[in-house]
């Protein structure tokens, strides 16, 4: 497992990529579906449905089935900032714990990502 702690001071040290997928996340136990708006390899922000907010540093998991992969990778993370409106509670959430594997396969899907983009925005 990578322990992440020493990013946590940091609010971002990576560019975030511009993602739309349903994860399943774990507070409390609680299980509950999310909506990801953009995702990094440090961290990511999700919508939920409208609920009571979770103190900063609330400790979640996250099942993220990353598009191309055909695998689940589990994450351990922590809320770090969030925005309660009428129709969703959007939350950021910092990556604090992986197995390597998964680390592995997100940082291979965020840089694909930004190639692909920047190839796009080349062409």
């Amino acid at each position: 497992m990578i322990n992440y702690a020493p990013f946590s001071r940091n609010r971002r040290f990576d560019a975030r990529i511009p993602l739309e997928m349903y994860v399943s996340t774990y507070v409390r136990d609680q299980p509950q579906r999310a909506l990801t708006l953009d995702i990094s390899e440090s961290g990511l922000y999700l919508n939920a449905l409208p609920r009571d907010p979770h103190p900063p540093r609330t400790p979640i998991g996250l099942e993220i089935e990353l598009p191309g992969f055909g695998e689940t990778i589990w994450v351990a993370g922590e809320t770090c900032r969030d925005t309660l409106e009428d129709y969703f509670y959007g939350f950021g959430v910092r990556f604090t714990d992986m197995a390597l594997l998964h680390q592995r396969m997100l940082r291979a899907y965020c840089r694909g990502a930004r190639r692909r983009a920047a190839w796009l925005r080349d062409n």
